[in-house]
């Protein structure tokens, strides 16, 4: 009787592990062969090469870096500035138009006050006493008077009014008993300056400016002190 069929017979089992393991076998060939030098400058080179590129990669991510920075930097101190300078301005637009309108409004109420005094100095300049006559004496006399109470009514008026102004002049403090005995609107007027070198000649119905010698001078001129009217010579 025939024996039975052996499939491992016919299979060359050297041929099936190098088959299975192709590596394996390209190794078997070299082992233990070192390197040649011009593989290991190949990779030298290659290492190099591929340091460098991360070098390059580096140094540009590192000024997309500090650009975006700088950006930030920028777009910050836009936002801070503008908002500081809208606060700024916006607070000395409002504080300089107030100013402004402080200013017009002081210059129109000097301007008017300028105006009134001018008036009554010229109507004060006016008299002249050495046209009196004889015949008429108390006429002249009386309209004359008349003149200078007026005038020393638009004084103290104006003075008054100038003294009730923001930024009015240094006002003068009756610190002087003379002083004293001014009417309410004269003692503190707006700069009022009185340059006294007699005695008081006292006087019902208008204000003590009547010293021998005292002179009142406007602060807002550098001209020369203007004589109080009435004032008594020495």
């Amino acid at each position: 009787m025939a024996s039975e069929f052996d499939e491992t017979d016919f299979v060359d089992g050297d041929f099936q592990s190098a088959r299975k393991s192709p590596l394996a076998a390209s190794t078997t060939g070299g082992a233990g062969r070192p390197p040649t030098r011009e593989e290991l400058d190949s990779r030298v080179t290659e290492t190099q090469q591929r340091l460098m590129e991360l070098k390059r990669a580096q140094e540009e991510l590192e000024r997309e870096r500090a650009a975006l920075e700088e950006a930030r930097r920028r777009r910050t101190e836009f936002q801070t500035g503008r908002e500081e300078m809208l606060q700024s301005l916006t607070r000395g637009v409002g504080f300089l138009e107030e100013a402004e309108f402080n200013a017009r409004r002081d210059a129109e109420q000097l301007a008017k006050t300028l105006g009134a005094l001018r008036e009554a100095l010229t109507k004060v300049q006016t008299i002249h006493e050495e046209t009196w006559t004889q015949e008429n004496y108390n006429v002249d006399l009386t309209r004359a008077l008349t003149v200078l109470d007026n005038a020393r009514m638009e004084w103290a008026q104006r003075t008054a009014a100038a003294r009730g102004r923001p930024g009015a002049r240094r006002e003068l403090r009756p610190a002087d008993p003379r002083i004293a005995r001014f009417p309410p609107a004269l003692q503190t007027g707006p700069g009022l300056h009185l340059a006294a070198d007699g005695r008081g000649a006292g006087g019902a119905g208008h204000p003590d400016c009547l010293f021998n010698g005292t002179q009142v001078t406007w602060p807002f001129s550098k001209e020369e002190p203007i004589p109080c009217p009435n004032a008594r010579a020495r």
